[in-house]
């Protein structure tokens, strides 16, 4: 998968928990959760972007293992989601199995880079 691929699918991940936590009950365990959600995963797409712009393979690698640790992030928050919101449970097991995926490649992607 190239650069610019990953940039949209991460980008995409990002939308699809947006359009999750809207079909979302109102209550205060979801606001919660979503408010975290929404942040992480939108991070995943915004420190991808930065990924790109790195100065060195030292920055590149540090930016990288933000990503890493935003999808771990919005990871959990599936978990958690998914525990409560019964009614979802394929929606959010599918944004769940898009965002393991992602993550596979990009820790995929760090080790590669380590070795060089």
């Amino acid at each position: 998968m190239d650069a610019e691929e990953l940039k949209k699918r991460t980008k995409q991940f990002a939308i699809d928990v947006g359009k999750l936590t809207i079909l979302l009950d109102r209550n205060d365990l979801n606001r919660n959760y979503s408010n975290q959600i929404i942040r992480s995963s939108s991070s995943v797409a915004a420190n991808y972007r930065a990924v790109r712009r790195a100065k060195s393979t030292a920055d590149f690698i540090n930016k990288l293992k933000i990503v890493e640790e935003e999808l771990d992030e919005s990871l959990l928050f599936l978990e958690l989601l998914y525990e409560f919101n019964p009614v979802h449970k394929e929606t959010i097991i599918t944004i769940f199995k898009q965002g393991e995926e992602l993550l596979k490649i990009i820790v995929a992607t760090l080790n590669s880079s380590r070795r060089t």
